[in-house]
């Protein structure tokens, strides 16, 4: 007898988007599916089950409703949701399960458990399943509207300010449906921008937009669209990233340098893997097996001021470029609302010192997000992640360069990978900048120019 296979609603979203109250409307539903409800919140208190059972949806001696606190379930509490999961699954008599993450969770790290544990489950015959049916991402539009006004960063009394816009981007990119809440205390105008920079930070999940979170639960229950695979592609950055290179990009850094020289137009996201993968963090769902495929953002649970060198130890390097706070000066592009994207594509390696001056002096407020491989002349063989979300910038290493492995070995390398070539330069191998930035109203021009004062001569 094939065992039943629960699905699993995971709600995201920053404090006070609406997540409780769209966990009492799905609760409250007339359809008499069986719900149970995990809840996680970070504080001592668990205010959002507290919610939930004040407002007479859920009993507090049910065993429906499930709190985890004092942890996050993206990190800390990882086996905790594990056995609550398969606790509920045992009792076989819930119809779904909706998980309700707290405000600091990414959702990233969530979907991969619940996605391993459904490929746990899948292995015996028999036993009580789950899948992930939906993640569904619950954004304040009133708050987002003043999120993105290119001014003061969200202030909250528990976490720094950089974590929350950080939070709020990543929860965004990683999804495959946003609700939009509270649409009504937005203006047309203003919730038409608030839309096109969502669509741009992530370009594939469905809005649906509602006040109070009131939304037809058919539009969120039992769907199966949610597709680890294409959610991990799904941001608007990596789409930027792993396009092919345009002519003009391409006459651009050639023009900058004469040595660089131009090549296919087929430069998909495996040109530009590196050599080694060392990399032993326990947190790390997955190793970064190339510099575009790290999109899970496992590395980012909630060590947002620091990275990870090979040996797993966190930085102590006082010239590293992991974190600055500081912006100066407005850009200019004319885009339709004025969000726009570019990519800044370079092959020469950048001077850390004049790179980290940039970053934490001369970067431009307006700048949503951030992302894209990059390199040092003082460490020319280490490929790093450079990633900025909000007023949180961070550099981590993502592995060394193919150029850099033995003559022997980088031919066998090659032989295997004959596309890696595709993207090739002589002199450099396969080191290069390539970087995605996401705005409102930038000045590309003044952008590039700066950091093109950060290479070396």
């Amino acid at each position: 007898m094939e065992a039943k296979s629960t699905p699993v609603l995971l709600l995201t979203g920053y404090l006070g988007s609406g997540k409780t109250t769209l966990v009492n409307h799905i609760l409250s539903n007339k359809r008499g599916i069986r719900f149970a409800v995990i809840v996680n919140d970070i504080g001592e208190v668990n205010i959002d089950a507290d919610l939930i059972q004040k407002g007479g949806i859920v009993d507090k001696k049910d065993d429906s409703l499930v709190a985890l606190q004092n942890g996050c379930i993206c990190c800390t509490l990882k086996m905790d949701l594990v056995e609550q999961v398969n606790e509920i699954l045992m009792q076989n008599k819930f119809d779904y399960i909706v998980i309700e993450a707290s405000g600091v969770c990414e959702p990233a790290p969530i979907a991969q458990t619940l996605v391993s544990l459904q490929q746990m489950s899948s292995k015996y015959a028999g036993r009580e399943a789950c899948y992930l049916d939906s993640i569904v991402t619950v954004v304040d539009a009133l708050r987002l509207q003043s999120e993105f006004e290119c001014g003061d960063a969200l202030k909250s009394k528990d976490l720094d300010e950089e974590d929350i816009e950080n939070l709020v981007i990543q929860q965004i990119e990683f999804c495959n449906i946003i609700l939009l809440n509270k649409v009504s205390e937005v203006e047309k105008s203003e919730l038409a921008r608030i839309k096109e920079i969502i669509k741009t930070l992530q370009p594939y999940a469905e809005i649906i937009e509602c006040d109070y979170a009131d939304v037809d639960l058919d539009k969120i229950i039992n769907t199966r669209r949610f597709q680890m695979e294409k959610a991990s592609i799904s941001a608007g950055w990596i789409k930027e990233l792993e396009r092919p290179l345009t002519d003009e990009e391409k006459a651009d850094a050639e023009g900058h340098h004469h040595h660089h020289h131009d090549h296919d137009d087929d430069d998909e996201h495996e040109h530009h893997c590196h050599h080694h993968h060392d990399h032993d963090d326990d947190d790390d769902e997955h190793e970064h097996h190339c510099h575009h495929h790290d999109h899970d953002d496992d590395d980012d649970e909630h060590e947002h001021h620091h990275h990870h060198h090979e040996d797993g130890k966190e930085c102590d390097d006082p010239h590293c470029s992991c974190h600055h706070h500081h912006h100066h000066h407005d850009g200019g592009e004319v885009e339709e609302y004025g969000i726009g994207t570019f990519v800044y594509y370079r092959r020469p390696a950048f001077n850390l010192d004049k790179f980290e001056a940039f970053v934490s002096k001369k970067w431009a407020k307006n700048i949503i997000r951030t992302k894209g491989v990059c390199y040092f002349s003082i460490n020319p063989e280490m490929s790093y992640m450079f990633e900025q979300a909000g007023v949180q910038k961070k550099v981590t290493e993502a592995g060394q360069w193919f150029c850099t492995a033995p003559e022997d070995e980088l031919k066998e390398i090659l032989a295997e990978n004959p596309e890696i070539l595709n993207d090739w330069d002589e002199k450099y191998g396969d080191r290069m900048q390539k970087i995605v930035f996401i705005g409102q109203k930038m000045d590309k021009e003044k952008i590039i120019a700066e950091l093109d004062a950060c290479l070396e001569k």
